[in-house]
């Protein structure tokens, strides 16, 4: 009998079904836009989410031994997927189906996914800033990339701008969770930086952050949100739910990095997370302003 991975279990009960990992959606810097859109676009964009999380779920939940393996089962699935060599066996890839099919999304930004998981298991730090925006050019902006596929919105410049938005969305992630990500044994803060600011992986490890830290923090809390910013743009670009959608995203992405400065930039005594207020209003003058 194949094993199932660690947290694709068939109990809808168990905390790694579909159903679940949907539900997590509620407690991340998931868009408040998407409950505004159309049904269809949301049925799209929650089997993405889903997929997208079960990945991560596989790369950071499951025993550390079998990581790799059952990354390189998700990867078989959708590769069966696009190749119809066999109905996919694990329920988040065979949730993203019709949305392959409808919105015409190739394979390369579901396998670049995986690729940033199956690096998670044998990259722990980055050396420098560049090497961390490698790492999120597999992460993150293959999910930009879909989301313009789901709204029929892809081109190559808009493209280019999403890729802005999402390494930043990904930095404001990375940042928040500075300390949970230690307590795993990874630091995603480049060392080159931490070096510049004197700043140790043992300053990282206290309750609170110390004032070195903060500045550090500060530092790389003004590079994600340049990225954003640089992106954002392509909200202009866009109409309707698309637009609404974007917006989301950098709003999220702005309210995020908004939280980490109203905490003093210690990420470490807690995990800074913005209240809907602050996202909504980022969102309304993002969609307005298109940008």
């Amino acid at each position: 009998m194949q094993r199932q991975p660690a947290v694709l279990l068939s109990s809808p009960e168990s905390p790694g079904t579909t159903e679940a990992v949907a539900a997590k959606a509620a407690f991340e810097n998931f868009p408040v836009a998407l409950r505004m859109l159309p049904r269809t676009y949301r049925r799209h964009l929650m089997a993405v989410y889903v997929f997208a999380r079960t990945a991560d779920d596989l790369g950071d939940q499951a025993p550390a031994a079998e990581r790799l393996r059952l990354l390189a089962e998700l990867e078989t699935d959708i590769r069966a997927l696009y190749n119809s060599s066999g109905e996919p066996a694990l329920p988040a890839v065979a949730g993203l189906k019709r949305t392959v099919v409808e919105c015409e999304i190739p394979m390369r930004p579901f396998i670049d996914l995986i690729r940033a998981n199956q690096q998670d298991q044998v990259v722990k730090r980055y050396e420098t800033f560049e090497d961390l925006v490698g790492y999120c050019r597999l992460s993150a902006n293959p999910v930009g990339r879909i989301v313009l596929y789901v709204f029929g919105s892809f081109s190559a410049d808009r493209a280019v701008q999403s890729d802005y938005i999402c390494t930043g969305l990904q930095l404001a992630e990375h940042w928040q969770d500075v300390a949970e990500d230690l307590r795993a044994g990874r630091i995603y803060l480049p060392l080159t930086d931490m070096a510049s600011h004197g700043c140790s992986e043992h300053d990282l490890a206290a309750p609170h952050a110390a004032p070195l830290v903060r500045e550090l923090m500060a530092f790389e809390v003004g590079r994600a949100r340049s990225l954003i910013d640089t992106g954002a743009p392509l909200i202009g670009t866009l109409r309707g739910a698309a637009r609404a959608a974007v917006a989301g995203y950098v709003a999220g992405g702005r309210a995020a990095l908004a939280a980490i400065q109203a905490a003093g930039y210690d990420v470490l005594a807690t995990t800074p997370r913005p209240g809907k207020t602050r996202t909504v209003m980022e969102l309304a003058s993002a969609f307005a302003r298109g940008r």
